[in-house]
């Protein structure tokens, strides 16, 4: 009796105390051409867009919270998941909501670098914008998010870059004027005296700066409940693909994943075994790779999956006209 209360209360504890992992498993795939939920993806209105067709499917991974002993043991042995100490999807210093919060503007980063790397790449002109203002910075007051930087102690910007530049031999408590524009209103001029930050000398402005599309029509991407910045290599080939002529897949179902810089530089991801997964469980025939996943992606790349190795933007569009041509891209 006394073996068998205590087997009992082994199996209780087992199917029902939590351990501090999460599981990482296959999340669903979007075909970033289509339509999801009765709305299109990518749309593009006040400008020419051309048919397209095929797939570019972006990919997740979902994350099971409150995972039993029993769960962890079965997830452990599985080869379509993956457990990870739970600290590092839910940092102990943040809730819940505040981590899905940081979520969702990662994602809405990469929907804004998607669209800034895709017309770049397309020649299409870009200003330089005010991204995030540092609380209690210099600027307080003086400029705010989506502000248009127009000039720097009368140096014009053409780039992001250039107003890091401009500020490299600053000092905190240096005067520099800048001039902007709010939104239709008129350009203006500002004097800010720069603040301190996190190289010691060095002034600055306490804003984050970025590089955003200076065009006349608007782009529109709708996918809801998801999250990270993941999906922005996918999302800059669709708009890609629905300004320029002809279908970048040719009825190729291609997936893929990577992080986009408006520069159109692709960054590595995680979970990309799991995405793979799912991509080929879709259909997908080729998988474009964040160059540095590439070592990963390789030791469990699924059977009948063609990885594609891609380090910008115009890496996956040139790799994707090779397999339109019947020519073999570079692998991972």
């Amino acid at each position: 009796m006394v073996s068998l209360g205590l087997a009992m209360a082994l199996g209780l504890l087992g199917a029902f105390a939590t351990v501090p992992y999460v599981a990482l498993r296959p999340g669903p795939t979007f075909n970033t051409l289509g339509v999801v939920a009765g709305k299109t993806v990518v749309d593009i209105k006040g400008t020419q867009t051309y048919p397209t067709s095929g797939h570019l499917n972006m990919t997740t991974v979902s994350v099971v919270d409150n995972v039993t002993l029993y769960g962890a043991l079965a997830l452990w042995i599985s080869a379509s998941s993956e457990l990870l100490p739970r600290d590092e999807i839910f940092p102990p210093t943040l809730s819940e909501q505040q981590v899905q919060m940081q979520n969702k503007e990662m994602f809405q980063g990469s929907e804004a670098n998607a669209k800034t790397a895709a017309l770049r790449y397309l020649g299409y002109p870009t200003k330089v914008v005010v991204g995030q203002v540092v609380p209690n910075g210099a600027v307080k007051g003086k400029l705010a998010a989506g502000d248009r930087l127009l000039a720097v102690d009368g140096h014009l910007l053409r780039s992001a870059q250039q107003v890091v530049d401009l500020l490299a031999g600053s000092h905190p408590g240096q005067l520099v004027e800048v001039r902007f524009q709010r939104g239709d209103s008129p350009p203006q001029e500002v004097a800010i005296a720069l603040g301190a930050g996190t190289q010691p000398g060095r002034g600055y402005l306490g804003i984050g700066v970025t590089e955003a599309p200076d065009v006349n029509f608007a782009i529109d991407i709708t996918l809801a409940d998801v999250g990270g910045p993941s999906a922005g290599l996918m999302f800059a080939l669709a708009i890609v693909d629905k300004l320029t002529p002809g279908a970048l897949t040719n009825n190729t179902f291609v997936a893929g994943t990577g992080e986009i810089a408006p520069a159109g530089q692709v960054g590595p991801i995680g979970g990309i075994p799991l995405k793979m997964i799912r991509a080929r469980e879709a259909g997908a025939s080729v998988f474009l790779v964040p160059a540095e996943n590439c070592t990963e992606a390789i030791q469990r790349a699924p059977a009948g999956l063609r990885l594609v190795r891609v380090g910008t933007l115009a890496d996956a569009v040139h790799a994707l006209d090779a397999i339109r041509a019947g020519q073999q891209p570079a692998g991972c």
